[in-house]
């Protein structure tokens, strides 16, 4: 076990460790009734935001926009909007921006975003060739918006200083702990997290992993690197062998076997579930152990597993304090 940094923030109790959740937009009404419900109730364990990835079609991005709205006017949290910039041009990445700021979206999470099929991998595709270049571009977009004003500083005649911004933007950005399918190697990667936070990152989110250590070690090589912005594990409790298997596809990052064996076996559907969350658990637990300044939980757009290791981490706020949130809140 490689020995890691502390990746926290202060000193502090568990209870105050930041949470954030992903949800993707719904396809039918039904589903989006059933997502309000869902972010009404992570919305009681307060978390630092919430993120919506984004289809690349317009009908789901009229949709992704729709759930950042219900987030923005009728709950407390920071709605974070997913932006992929891969096809798209100058003028069309720049539109989108500036429709989710004039929306009042502040949070972003910019990613390059998946190739069509057959693509070729090293062909330019659209203007924006990397998320670096599309973190760059929401901080010029803002900038124009709101450009900045020069005030006077009081008891000193002439002299003047730059306003403050009301709001700063949060643009977050992925990371691979066990690395991107298309790097040579973990340096590679670090490499890569440090262009973006020179473009202006200033948080990032991993792709899902499923030994602490594999976080851990790479947090570690980051700061070596020099990257400094804070780095969130994301982790999604899952409980069925299809859905794994389905992740490994994906990701391509295989899971303990261990744990698949597990819940292949398990015949029972209560069984998987629990045995599902109390991996995610442990995971979040050891990962929280060694330094993680949060916990960013992929919820499958279902609140019921998440809570449940929020819950065993034993950081779900006090009741009456979420009770009274939710008087002033409505």
């Amino acid at each position: 076990m490689a020995q890691h940094g502390n990746e926290t923030t202060g000193g502090g109790a568990r209870a105050a460790t930041p949470l954030s959740f992903e949800l993707f937009p719904p396809r039918t009404d039904a589903a989006a009734i059933a997502l309000g419900r869902t972010i009404d109730r992570l919305v009681d364990v307060d978390p630092a935001f919430i993120s919506v990835t984004f289809g690349a079609g317009g009908s789901s991005r009229d949709r992704s926009l729709t759930v950042l709205r219900y987030i923005l006017e009728q709950t407390d949290v920071e709605p974070m909007a997913h932006l992929t910039c891969v096809g798209s041009s100058h003028a069309e990445a720049n539109d989108l921006v500036r429709r989710f700021l004039d929306a009042g979206i502040r949070s972003f999470l910019a990613l390059r975003g998946d190739l069509p099929d057959g693509a070729d991998p090293d062909a330019p595709l659209g203007d924006l060739g990397t998320a670096a270049e599309l973190v760059q571009l929401i901080h010029r977009v803002q900038q124009e918006r709101e450009p900045f004003q020069e005030v006077e500083v009081p008891g000193n005649p002439g002299a003047s200083r730059i306003r403050e911004r009301a709001r700063d933007t949060r643009v977050a950005v992925a990371t691979f702990p066990n690395g991107h399918p298309r790097s040579r190697d973990l340096d590679q990667d670090v490499d890569i997290l440090l262009a973006k936070e020179a473009a202006g990152a200033n948080l990032a989110i991993t792709q899902l992993f499923w030994v602490a250590d594999d976080y851990l070690t790479f947090v570690e090589r980051a700061r070596t690197g020099g990257v400094t912005i804070p780095i969130l594990p994301g982790i999604m409790p899952t409980t069925s062998p299809a859905r794994l298997a389905r992740l490994t596809e994906l990701t391509g990052v295989q899971a303990p076997a261990e744990f698949a064996i597990a819940l292949e076996i398990e015949p029972d559907a209560t069984g998987r579930t629990d045995i599902g969350i109390a991996f995610a658990t442990d995971l979040a637990a050891e990962v929280l152990a060694g330094g993680a300044p949060g916990l960013h939980l992929y919820t499958y757009n279902r609140h019921e597993a998440v809570l449940d290791v929020v819950d065993r981490l034993g950081l779900a706020p006090n009741p009456q304090t979420t009770n009274e949130r939710n008087v002033t809140r409505r």
